[in-house]
């Protein structure tokens, strides 16, 4: 013991010294003009992921990361936490097709979930699809399923590497081998089966130019219908827009199979929508709403009767019935009226709906019919999040997923005829809920808007102002990162660290204002909203600015990256992971143009003059003393292209004269997020928590 804590004091003592970063090429010529503000852009060059020069600035940053990382005495206890947490058995709820049950089960640590298929739901039955058997390192991620009508078929489609590119299979159920069907360039898209089960419809892009498939611009985007059986070059051209390239375009089948349902967006949020009878040979295509204003979700259809989710008209959103022979808005009558709760999610479910609520960011579910009468709540465990519900009209067993952040995912199986639900599947896992306490607070963000945040900690913790903290957040895209279970944090709060999440402005909370609160010309209500919670914690004693750890991904990433630059006083470590970093020039990368419904553009003057004065890359500061900063990217990311992060890094550690490390760690063959294996996943946790922990002088597991 005493040679570990010895080693512990060397170690925090020499992180005090001024760190020796690679030299990375600053190329002075290069700079865009905006509107007459002429802007500096010295690594241009490291937007290309191809270059032999990118590829070299790489491997040097991950060097200097991993000789960092490497002299913590106590990673490998985290990490042998990690493991030994993580290795329990996960499952999803089953859903049922013909007569047979399809789930999805991990015994542990298997890099990925791997589908079963049984006939009882007492057995586990048998393996259907391993897609751990598809690669090597588990770098193959299965994405989403879909079974044909008559069950005979599934379509379903991995991802390589964490990108986001997908490719389709169909696999026939009774032998599971799968046909000569391989469909590829597959993006943003579902997978929905026609009536009769001979194909399907679903989206793609043409093939990119080679060399770019990670950063080109995605355009013309496209819904094709593909008839089992044949190759993909005969797959037929349902629909498309030549005259708008960035639009994104998705076909889905109603579950009776007579609709075809065609769905049009030009950002995150909003969409276009259009319908065809497949009863009616040769059907048009009809126009229900042609503008982006609003959100339209096609939850079921009862002869020429549709039922909609939507926030037309109802901010926290409604359900609404459409008749289409009189398909007219001033033609539309609710089944649901908008309340004071957020109406999340509806699942048609043997003869009623499902009704999802979110109320002050956790769920409420009830069971209405389909006149919109209210029959009864379904009561849940706890504070917490229905994360999924596995229900169709035509059956009548329903099952829901429950979590909190204390609370391992739990499946119940809920009786609607006797308004029971019962535990079908509980997960055992080396962790006593029992232990540790969430509680809701709401503080005043700086124009005195009331944010909800979680936070959880062990039950006993003394509010003494010295208490290590991560908090959380996201704000943005009308995402809602509701309370869950996360096996990664059991290690920060089993050694006296408190969780937060900050539920700011952007996201969907309370409906479409709340994201609107936070877009375009109110993003800076986002780092307020977050700002405000920081100080909120360190006022009411749980934490103090050599304690706070922040953390945030994607657009979380430019969240974090963006308070670090305008409050650097307040935090000792962050986290910005895939960010959104330089803001002038995201719309210029695959999907980046979907983005500026939330973000604005630097195409806008007024926009521009904005979105500069936060944009992460182009606000670092020259004489600030930075927190220890971890950036996190991966180098198949070709949503959050690794140029935001590598820029990003490269000027900080340009400007940067303090002694806080400030690196980069890029993880090689993954991506934004999704399908990350469970080997990977541990190891970034495990560095997380490690340069946490470290930066903060706390030895974990003495």
């Amino acid at each position: 013991m005493f040679f570990v804590l010895l080693v512990f004091v060397q170690c925090n003592t020499e992180k005090k010294e001024s760190m020796k970063y690679p030299e990375t090429r600053r190329d002075t010529s290069v700079f865009d003009d905006y509107f007459g503000t002429k802007v500096a852009d010295p690594y241009r060059w490291l937007e290309d992921d191809n270059s032999e020069e990118t590829k070299a600035w790489v491997i040097e940053q991950n060097k200097v990361t991993d000789a960092y990382l490497a002299k913590i005495p106590f990673k490998s206890k985290i990490k042998e936490r990690l493991e030994k947490v993580w290795n329990y058995e996960k499952r999803s709820a089953p859903s049922k097709k013909g007569e047979i049950y399809f789930y999805y089960k991990n015994d542990g640590l298997q890099n990925q979930y791997v589908l079963y298929k049984t006939t009882d739901l007492t057995s586990d039955g048998e393996v259907f699809l391993d897609p751990n058997k598809l690669s090597e390192d588990g770098t193959v991620a299965l994405g989403s399923t879909a079974f044909s009508e008559d069950g005979k078929y599934m379509a379903y489609t991995i991802a390589r590497g964490g990108s986001d590119w997908n490719e389709i299979y169909v696999r026939d159920v009774a032998t599971g081998k799968d046909l000569e069907d391989h469909v590829e360039w597959v993006k943003f898209s579902g997978i929905s089966w026609n009536k009769e089960s001979t194909g399907f419809y679903y989206s793609r892009y043409d093939a990119p130019k080679k060399g770019g498939e990670l950063s080109n611009v995605n355009e013309f985007h496209k819904v094709y219908y593909h008839q089992v059986g044949t190759p993909a070059d005969k797959d037929v051209l349902v629909f498309e827009d030549k005259k708008n390239p960035k639009q994104n375009c998705y076909g889905s089948v109603t579950e009776d199979g007579k609709y075809l349902i065609i769905g049009k967006t030009q950002s995150t949020h909003g969409n276009a929508w259009s319908v065809k009878d497949l009863t009616k040979k040769n059907a048009p295509l009809v126009d229900v709403v042609k503008e982006f204003d609003n959100e339209y979700n096609v939850i079921y259809s009862q002869g020429d009767i549709l039922y909609v989710l939507t926030n037309a008209d109802a901010p926290k959103y409604r359900l609404i019935k459409i008749d289409l022979k009189n398909p007219a808005k001033e033609n539309w009558t609710d089944v649901i009226a908008e309340s004071d709760a957020v109406l999340e999610g509806i699942d048609a479910a043997n003869g009623n709906f499902i009704v999802n609520y979110l109320k002050d960011v956790h769920s409420e579910i009830s069971v209405y019919n389909y006149e919109g009468k209210k029959l009864n709540d379904i009561k849940l465990p706890d504070i917490g999040a229905v994360t999924g519900i596995s229900a169709k009209n035509d059956q009548s067993e329903i099952f829901y997923t429950f979590t909190s952040y204390t609370m391992p995912a739990r499946i119940y199986k809920y009786d609607m005829a006797a308004n029971k639900s019962e535990i079908y599947f509980e997960p055992k896992v080396d962790f006593n809920p029992e232990d540790y306490e969430t509680k809701q607070v709401f503080y005043p963000s700086k124009d005195g808007t009331k944010i909800p945040m979680f936070i959880v900690m062990k039950k006993g913790t003394k509010l003494d102002g010295n208490n290590p903290t991560l908090m959380y957040g996201y704000g943005g895209f009308n995402v809602i990162y509701k309370p869950g279970f996360n096996v990664s944090r059991i290690p920060w709060l089993e050694n006296g660290g408190v969780f937060v999440n900050a539920h700011i402005r952007g996201g969907g909370e309370y409906g479409e204002d709340w994201h609107k609160a936070g877009t375009v010309l109110n993003k800076q209500n986002v780092f307020d909203d977050f700002i405000a919670g920081a100080e909120y914690l360190m006022e009411n004693k749980y934490t103090n600015p050599d304690k706070m750890a922040i953390l945030g991904g994607s657009n979380g990433g430019l969240l974090v990256a963006a308070v670090v630059n305008q409050r650097p006083d307040l935090f000792k470590v962050a986290f910005p992971a895939v960010g959104v970093l330089d803001m002038l020039r995201f719309h210029k990368f695959t999907i980046g143009w979907a983005w500026v419904g939330d973000y604005g553009s630097s195409d806008n003057e007024e926009q521009f003059k904005y979105i500069y004065k936060y944009s992460p890359l182009h606000n670092i500061k020259e004489n600030a003393e930075y927190p220890a900063i971890m950036v996190t990217t991966a180098d198949h990311d070709d949503r959050v292209v690794p140029a935001h992060s590598f820029k990003y890094i490269a000027e900080l550690q340009h400007k940067y004269k303090g002694t806080n490390p400030v690196i980069v760690r890029i993880e090689s063959n993954a991506g934004h997020s999704a399908g990350k294996p469970t080997s990977k996943q541990i190891e970034e946790s495990t560095d997380m928590w490690s340069f946490a922990f470290f930066n903060m002088g706390i030895e974990p597991y003495k």
